[in-house]
């Protein structure tokens, strides 16, 4: 059977790669390759992006009323809970996440839509009551321009549409840039707002290498906004690239999530949402919680609840309903998870469970890690420093509040923590002390499109989700009507 052809989405038309070079996508379980993907270049981001700045000004765009704007949007989210299926079996076949988990996603990627679509027509300036006489002044919200999006592999239309959702609705154009692993489920996507109604120009993809594509496409003059999920090196370069040219940014980016039990925590439900806060996604999420913080007094039965669950796990194939753990997306990223695997036995310590590669015919080419759990780790080690994305869990212990928040906080990232404890004092008193953009409170890993989310320190800059979300993709504009025409002194400031 041929492979799938998918070219770049320019213009709302499908185009040949200047290369003329196209690239494999393979199924992590299977290592199979399942289609063919354009390598895109330079001069393909040149044309996307000239195209997405022309469609600013075309009147097909320009002149529609914010209303529209999100009417447009929620036909698109219609669309994608038509198709969630379609879309739900190309994004697995490309980055090997449960069936389950990603049609999932797929429905909850059409209430994103569907949010901002009503979200469209709110964004109200202000009439300012200035203190000065004879002047009117008001403020208005105007879209940024052309808004370059670069996501990543592990969920790749959520995050696009975490992106382009607001960016969207604010009324900017879009040239999205997929991970080079999964590019399939954002071409389909493409289709889906084409028919929707949107103009050509809005909404474009180029598919490619982060040299070739993303750097190109940063760097493009004509882009004011970039928003950008992945790591925190990647976003750093990104960050500096854009500052050339003062663009805007956005930048979801990696984490080290303290998960913090309490002894007066309900240990079945913590133990379940550790359990999820780290295994779930194969721990291929930037917001896992991959080091457990455990008070001293309950750490052994707590972990050996742990081990129970985590060894009574489904591992295999993603696109059964009864798997509970996947593969690894890539090939890359399951060296790299070995490798700190590695490293933390080196630095002492303790592998409790896992801790190695999993082989043979119910686990595909053999692209998985088993669930580990290391205990014995302390803050200076690289497993509890380092982002490890995969399923492996630093297990630490505390005696209390204070000492919790300050092996919490001892990190460079800042994107999530979670607090179990029965105790409501508590439950506020680390909220507020924790150093991260989302606390979770007897529950681990959830979102909406209705709140923000992003972190601190080098977890971030901005946020995504919620009202804020569409403020970091308009611009402020301040403007001042003259009432009294009479100026007694042109040399004087008014």
């Amino acid at each position: 059977m041929p492979m799938k052809r998918y070219h770049l989405f320019i213009d709302n038309a499908w185009r040949e790669p200047s290369t003329q070079a196209w690239f494999a996508s393979s199924e992590p379980f299977s290592g199979q390759a399942w289609a063919e993907v354009a390598r895109g270049a330079a001069a393909d981001v040149d044309l996307a992006v000239r195209s997405a700045h022309a469609a600013l000004q075309a009147p097909a765009w320009r002149d529609l009323a914010a209303t529209q704007r999100g009417a447009l949007l929620r036909r698109l989210g219609d669309l994608v809970t038509a198709q969630a299926d379609l879309l739900a079996r190309t994004e697995q076949r490309d980055n090997g996440k449960l069936m389950a988990e990603v049609r999932g996603q797929v429905l909850n990627v059409a209430q994103w839509f569907h949010y901002y679509a009503g979200l469209a027509d709110k964004v109200q300036g202000a009439v300012v009551p200035i203190n000065k006489p004879g002047v009117f002044n008001y403020v208005r919200y105007e879209p940024v321009g052309v808004v370059a999006a670069i996501t990543p592999w592990n969920s790749p239309l959520a995050l696009s549409a975490w992106k382009l959702a607001p960016a969207l609705a604010a009324g900017n154009t879009v040239v999205l840039k997929p991970s080079e692993f999964t590019s399939a489920s954002l071409l389909e996507l493409a289709v889906l707002a084409r028919e929707a109604g949107f103009p050509p120009g809005v909404f474009n993809v180029v598919t490619g290498f982060g040299a070739e594509v993303g750097e190109p496409l940063v760097a493009h003059p004509l882009v004011a906004k970039v928003a950008f999920t992945g790591g925190d090196v990647a976003g750093q370069r990104i960050n500096e690239l854009a500052a050339r040219d003062f663009k805007k940014v956005t930048l979801e980016l990696g984490g080290k999530s303290a998960n913090i039990v309490f002894d007066d925590a309900d240990l079945e439900q913590a133990a379940r949402g550790a359990v999820a806060g780290i295994f779930g996604a194969a721990g291929q999420t930037c917001m896992a919680g991959s080091r457990l913080l455990v008070q001293r007094g309950i750490h052994d039965r707590f972990v050996g609840m742990l081990e129970d669950i985590a060894r009574a796990a489904v591992i295999g194939d993603p696109a059964r309903v009864d798997t509970q753990v996947g593969p690894i997306a890539t090939a890359a990223q399951f060296r790299r998870i070995l490798d700190f695997i590695a490293v933390a036995k080196q630095e002492g310590a303790s592998c409790l469970l896992g801790g190695h590669a999993l082989e043979g015919p119910a686990y595909g080419q053999g692209q998985f890690v088993a669930p580990t759990i290391f205990t014995g780790v302390h803050n200076g080690m690289r497993i509890a420093r380092e982002e490890v994305f995969g399923p492996v869990l630093a297990v630490m212990s505390f005696d209390d509040e204070d000492e919790a928040l300050r092996i919490a906080n001892d990190s460079v990232f800042g994107l999530a923590a979670g607090v179990w404890t029965r105790d409501l004092h508590r439950a506020f008193y680390m909220s507020e002390r924790l150093q991260a953009g989302t606390v979770w409170v007897n529950n681990y890993r959830a979102t909406s499109f209705t709140t923000p989310f992003g972190g601190y320190k080098r977890s971030g800059i901005g946020r995504e989700g919620g009202v804020e979300a569409i403020k970091e993709y308009l611009q402020t504009k301040s403007v001042w009507i003259t009432t009294r025409p009479a100026r007694e002194n042109a040399f004087v400031l008014g």
